[in-house]
């Protein structure tokens, strides 16, 4: 074992022990990231590591790689599909802000599918992290999160939603290292080598949706602006200075 998988595997150990937890509870969405955290919380704890499959309008090869990884390691893992959660959450929202007075609904009607499906589809990660967490509660176990640093940097996550956890083992490793750590820790090729995506919608991709690749960001976190175009430097730098808030307590008035 590397000294890199060894000392995360200490570290869940440690923070399982310190919690008075019995347990760790990671969700399995079919990524290299969850694998990989699965992996290592199946390491830390052989006897209380539980994958959770939380298919909510998921992309049906997600659902089908998540399983994969649980079979692959012999992880122990439950499904618990959505569907029905979200649609019934999702018609009582949309009524709700449907009936609001004029004044505060103007813009309701107006044309702007990118905020409909954003606000849409954030409710993906709340639900399914409201779900581990019911699932954690009852076993005593603390959530496992899957974000690694080059989403951290820029806050590519859903703010109380796959960014809401415990413990982040992978939140010191840049997307490149969790690949290599994959490979290490024997994680199927098709889950390594497939498009990152956070499966909100069909055909999404990080990338696409960041607008700039995986090794420009990384490059960036390395060694500086210098070390990408300019363009996808202002980018990377908008959109820390934009999700600060996501990586914050929030904030509180100055006392007087």
């Amino acid at each position: 074992m590397s000294a890199t998988a060894d000392g995360i595997v200490r570290w869940l150990r440690g923070r399982v022990e310190v919690a008075g937890a019995r347990g760790l509870v990671v969700g399995l969405s079919g990524g290299v990231d969850s694998a990989v955290a699965a992996r290592l919380c199946q390491m830390a704890m052989p006897r209380h590591a539980l994958g959770v499959i939380l298919p909510c309008h998921s992309v049906p090869g997600d659902e089908a790689d998540a399983a994969l990884v649980a079979r692959h390691f012999g992880l122990p893992a439950v499904t618990i599909p959505l569907d029905p959660a979200y649609h019934t959450l999702m018609a009582s929202c949309e009524a709700a802000v449907r009936g609001l007075p004029a004044e505060l609904s103007a813009d309701l009607n107006a044309s702007d599918d990118a905020r409909v499906r954003l606000a849409q589809a954030n409710v993906k990660p709340r639900l399914r992290m409201t779900t581990l967490y019911f699932v954690a509660n009852r076993l005593n176990y603390l959530v496992v999160g899957t974000g690694n640093r080059s989403e951290l940097a820029i806050g590519y996550f859903t703010k109380h939603g796959d960014g809401g956890v415990d413990l982040l083992p992978l939140g010191n490793l840049v997307k490149s290292e969790v690949q290599a750590l994959a490979r290490e820790l024997g994680v199927p090729a098709s889950v390594i080598d497939k498009a990152p995506s956070a499966g909100l919608w069909l055909g999404q991709t990080d990338e696409g949706e960041m607008g700039f690749t995986y090794a420009e960001l990384e490059a960036y976190l390395r060694d500086g602006p210098r070390a990408v175009a300019p363009a996808v430097a202002l980018k990377i730098e908008r959109l820390g200075r934009a999700s600060e808030h996501k990586r914050a307590l929030p904030p509180r008035p100055d006392e007087p």
